[in-house]
């Protein structure tokens, strides 16, 4: 077996096999029944930043170096390509689960609806959202009501989003189906590994959720614009006059897929962060006293808040990819068919990356010279031409709803979750009921 490197170093040439976690290691942890996230922290613990495991017949390539993270994400995405979505039984294929052509023509069509121009489309979507949660939890502060934190976080992040698929708030019968999208986004790890079977499982969530779609596109179909605007849903529909490809059943898989990656992950960062607030007192009050409402210096410590936050938590905590192609990664031999995890979860904790990790601070985001600078030290939304569309959009909405909600109310929680659940995202494993204070 070749020399280890140093946790965190890159090895130099010549090239040689990626160092492979001990099997009888392997067995233990399964044998104890931990989290795959634990086996990926014992690789990088005692192999470094690209490191291999076997849980079956052949060996997967773990990164959590910041230069070998860009080789694979940023630099040479033609050689490690996704092969399939964990989520496609849910999404079809929507641009997070496309690839090739497909997927280019898909991102094209999307980029611009959530950059410049095309986001200043959604602001005034983003604070309505808002101002409804926030008269709602000023609703809740006055009568004393016990609420959980994490619905009222997908409630606001799905109104979000509805409104900016469709020029409507979020209705009332839609928001009741489409509780049916978290539940199979949570069941995603645990269905049958034959799709016939997964979808058999998940039937009665995913006929929901069809028919919510079916009635958007009809009603987006029929009208030029809701009452907010044309939302893109008509973008896709205008699209589907010049490009054959944009059949009903494509729409409604990107109409699918906007819901879940535009709600689902700005709905757990939001609950994490509160959770965070509530062990870190001192964080709110800090980027409270930053400026004056509205100001400059309060929308940057807000945004540090949701940075942070993100480190710990990052919207997709591990990005699995396949090499395509035989490879020379880090100084390392990687053949073509090797599964490539990169885990931004891991690097974002990383001591010889971060100073004093496990803690709290959005000052690093804050204060020069705080945090790294490597591209690959910090990717809570991937890097590339496959991060996330929605970046823009998640960091957008989570700091227009925090700069109503913080200045106003604290959550006081009834009982927090003692442990993070790994799926899609990295959520809260349990209820997060709480009461308001000033």
């Amino acid at each position: 077996m070749a020399t280890h490197a140093r946790p965190g170093s890159l090895p130099s040439p010549p090239e040689r096999r990626v160092p492979e976690l001990d099997p009888v290691v392997v067995g233990q942890w399964q044998d104890g029944g931990g989290e795959l996230v634990d086996l990926f922290a014992l690789a990088r613990e005692r192999l470094g930043g690209v490191a291999a495991f076997r849980l079956g017949p052949r060996p997967t390539v773990l990164i959590t170096d910041p230069e070998a993270v860009q080789h694979v994400l940023a630099l040479h995405p033609d050689r490690y390509v996704k092969r399939s979505h964990r989520a496609r039984l849910l999404i079809g294929d929507g641009v997070l689960a496309a690839t090739g052509e497909a997927w280019q023509r898909q991102r094209r069509l999307l980029q611009s609806q959530f950059t410049g121009r095309g986001m200043r489309r959604y602001e005034q979507r983003i604070t309505e959202a808002a101002r409804t949660t926030a008269a709602r939890w000023a609703g809740y502060a006055r009568t004393g009501e016990v609420f959980d934190v994490g619905e009222e976080m997908r409630r606001f992040a799905l109104d979000t989003i509805w409104r900016s698929l469709t020029g409507h708030p979020l209705d009332p019968a839609s928001e009741r189906e489409l509780a049916a999208v978290p539940a199979v986004v949570a069941a995603l790890p645990s269905l049958p590994a034959d799709g016939v079977a997964a979808q058999g499982a998940v039937a009665a969530e995913l006929a929901a959720i069809d028919a919510v779609a079916a009635l958007a596109i009809a009603a987006a179909r029929d009208t030029e614009a809701g009452p907010e605007g044309p939302g893109l849903l008509h973008v896709l529909l205008d699209a589907a006059q010049t490009r054959p490809e944009y059949t009903d059943r494509l729409i409604r898989d990107e109409l699918v897929t906007l819901l879940v990656a535009g709600h689902e992950t700005t709905a757990t960062t939001l609950t994490w962060l509160y959770l965070l607030l509530d062990q870190n007192p001192g964080a709110r009050e800090q980027a409270l006293a930053a400026g004056a409402d509205g100001s400059p210096e309060r929308r940057q410590a807000v945004q540090a808040l949701v940075h942070e936050t993100l480190r710990f938590y990052p919207s997709a905590w591990v990005l699995p990819r396949c090499a395509a192609q035989d490879d020379i990664l880090a100084g390392y031999e990687v053949e073509a068919g090797t599964d490539v995890l990169v885990c931004p979860y891991l690097t974002h904790r990383d001591p010889q990356l971060w100073a004093d990790p496990e803690r709290f601070d959005p000052t690093r985001f804050t204060t020069p010279g705080r945090r790294p600078t490597h591209t690959g030290s910090y990717f809570p939304f991937g890097i590339g031409p496959r991060a996330c569309l929605g970046l823009q959009f998640a960091l957008r909405e989570s700091t227009v709803l925090l700069e109503q909600l913080l200045p106003a109310h604290t959550p006081h929680f009834r009982s927090t979750p003692d442990k993070a659940a790994y799926s899609i995202t990295v959520r809260p494993d349990g209820p997060t009921p709480a009461v308001l204070g000033g």
